[in-house]
């Protein structure tokens, strides 16, 4: 049987997962799921937030539901998300950017870059070392023109007239878009950020570095109504993680209030991953339908509780079923 674990993590994470957990369910009743607890909460009362029973527990499954975990700046606190994609090997973060207009795929490499983990505190100064392999380039440029080859074209977000490093991600990228004779530009990420939400229709698969990447598709979700409407995927050769965005929101968590569509979305990719495209188009229509319908959350203008529009999407795939 097919087994997901279920991390509902820290904040609005305890409230959008199990919705989006209870619309998996709705259309696969035959997977299993079982919980692992990871995040803020646990590191308050252990003292370790992500360890090796946590991983093991990620590392059986055949793929993991992800809430959001709280960061506290705290020199003692390793950030969860980090540790579990290094250690899962998660070297692709897929973010689609979807809505009127727009259809966007962002592929960010998700293991090196800014977020590398090779950090140390001086007297007077603290340092992080920015690594961009060409082993990490080579398989994230493999998986977005792959993408692209489905799609449209690739454009390779860089800064590579700052930084030497960018020169090998650009060099890398455009040999393989060429090797695999996908249509391929490059642009620096500033005007790309910029350009991408003035004039989304030029855009269709964008592959860059990790912090470039985490934040244009941050900015990128202005596009279709803001953080609560983004999923993402993790993807690494034998684990996958799925994950709304946004983070764990500790000033609405507990309020009833938080938009649960990342997160149902992520469940949606999550079926997709399985080989199941028919249950993640079932999931998709039928947020689409709610939202249709006129039933939102705070954040888009509307008055729906999150749990009563997690309900809605619940009679909806159930009608699609019936």
């Amino acid at each position: 049987m097919t087994k997901i674990a279920v991390v509902e993590g820290d904040g609005i994470g305890r409230e959008v997962v199990p919705i989006a957990r209870a619309v998996i369910e709705a259309v696969r009743p035959d997977l299993e799921f079982f919980e692992v607890e990871a995040g803020y909460g646990l590191w308050k009362r252990t003292g370790n937030a992500c360890g090796e029973e946590t991983m093991a527990d990620l590392r059986s499954a055949d793929a993991v539901l992800f809430g959001a975990v709280t960061t506290p700046p705290d020199p003692g606190y390793r950030s969860v998300l980090l540790q579990i994609r290094r250690e899962l090997d998660l070297y692709a973060n897929v973010r689609p950017i979807r809505g009127e207009g727009v259809d966007i795929v962002i592929v960010r490499e998700n293991t090196e870059g800014l977020y590398s983990g090779i950090e140390w505190m001086e007297s007077d100064r603290a340092c992080t070392v920015r690594v961009v392999s060409r082993r990490g380039s080579e398989r994230i440029a493999r998986y977005a023109c792959a993408l692209a080859k489905s799609r449209r074209h690739l454009t390779v977000g860089n800064k590579a007239n700052v930084l030497k490093s960018d020169c090998l991600f650009v060099e890398v990228c455009t040999a393989e878009a060429a090797r695999a004779g996908v249509p391929c530009r490059t642009c620096y990420i500033d005007a790309l950020a910029l350009d991408l939400l003035m004039h989304p229709d030029r855009y269709d698969v964008v592959v860059t570095t990790n912090i470039f990447g985490d934040i244009l598709s941050d900015a990128a979700a202005y596009l279709v109504g803001g953080l609560g409407m983004l999923p993402s995927a993790n993807i690494g050769e034998r684990h996958a993680l799925f994950e709304p965005v946004h983070g764990s929101a500790p000033d609405i968590a507990g309020r009833n209030i938080a938009n649960p569509v990342a997160a149902i979305r992520s469940g949606a990719m999550l079926l997709s991953h399985l080989g199941d495209a028919a249950a993640a188009a079932a999931v998709e229509e039928a947020v689409r339908r709610v939202l249709g319908a006129g039933i939102q959350t705070r954040d888009l203008g509307g008055v729906a509780g999150t749990r009563e529009f997690g309900a809605a999407v619940l009679r909806e795939v159930g009608r699609g079923k019936a």
